[in-house]
């Protein structure tokens, strides 16, 4: 049986056996008890041909019937142990994987790649570590340092805690049907913080305002939110991507004050 790719769903299948192996092996989060493995779009089930022989107790949700059909065929331990979850990640409670910590893994569909960091923001106590295949672009986005034109939004959240490295670049002629783009694998393991030290709501609203006009200074990006309070002349001269996160906590903290 052969899935075809879906263009509404952002599917491009990897057809390359040794870097789906080397994805599977960037894992670096042991198995535990309280410990879920969980693979986003499984598509034709190049990763999880690999990921079912690891320790973990492993997980796929999938939101394309015809690929449901085609893991369950090449898979059937999946549905025997009703491990196979048809659906959108972007709408499951973690609850329902039963563990304390969910590690993701996958070839994820470009269109909603941002969209499944936010959500790994919004989960950050529960996922320790994220091993992802991205639009190359993206990828950079989000293990861009401060100084970086490529430096943004993403890059910040998930940066105040998550290491973030950018693995390795994968060439477009090993995809069916090749992107248009390059594509790059990156990790994310999560840090030592378990808060900022700041409202941190307000820390993500200074966040995305400031970005949204990422060529003004702070100074005048973020006057609304100001009110006619001063900020620290040092971080009012500078723009966005200059700041790390630690200086965004603490213009959080001017602005809270």
């Amino acid at each position: 049986m052969i899935v075809r790719a879906k263009k509404h769903l952002g599917q491009h299948f990897l057809n390359n056996e040794n870097i789906a192996q080397r994805i599977v092996n960037s894992l670096v989060t042991k198995p535990q008890a309280d410990t879920v493995l969980l693979e986003i779009g499984a598509g034709m089930g190049v990763l999880t041909q690999y990921l079912v022989k690891k320790e973990y107790s492993f997980y796929v949700i999938e939101i394309d019937s015809e690929s449901i059909e085609y893991l369950i065929s090449a898979f059937p331990s999946l549905k025997i142990e009703n491990k196979l979850i048809e659906g959108d990640f972007l709408k499951i409670d973690f609850d329902v994987l039963n563990a304390e910590k969910v590690v993701i893994i996958g070839n994820f569909p470009y269109n909603i790649s941002s969209q499944i960091l936010f959500k790994v923001y919004e989960n950050k106590e529960k996922v320790p570590e994220v091993v992802g295949m991205f639009q190359k672009e993206v990828a950079e986005r989000i293990a861009s340092k401060p100084g970086s034109k490529k430096y943004g939004i993403l890059s910040v959240l998930l940066q105040a805690f998550y290491d973030i490295e950018y693995l390795f670049t994968v060439d477009e002629n090993e995809f069916n049907p090749p992107p248009k783009v390059k594509s790059a694998v990156i990790r994310l393991i999560r840090n030592e913080v378990t808060h900022l030290n700041c409202d941190e709501r307000l820390f993500k609203t200074v966040i995305k305002t400031a970005f949204n006009q990422r060529r003004k200074m702070l100074s005048n990006s973020l006057k609304q939110m100001m009110e006619g309070k001063l900020i620290s002349p040092e971080l009012a001269q500078k723009r966005p991507e200059q700041l790390s996160v630690a200086e965004f906590v603490d213009l959080t903290n001017q602005i809270a004050k």
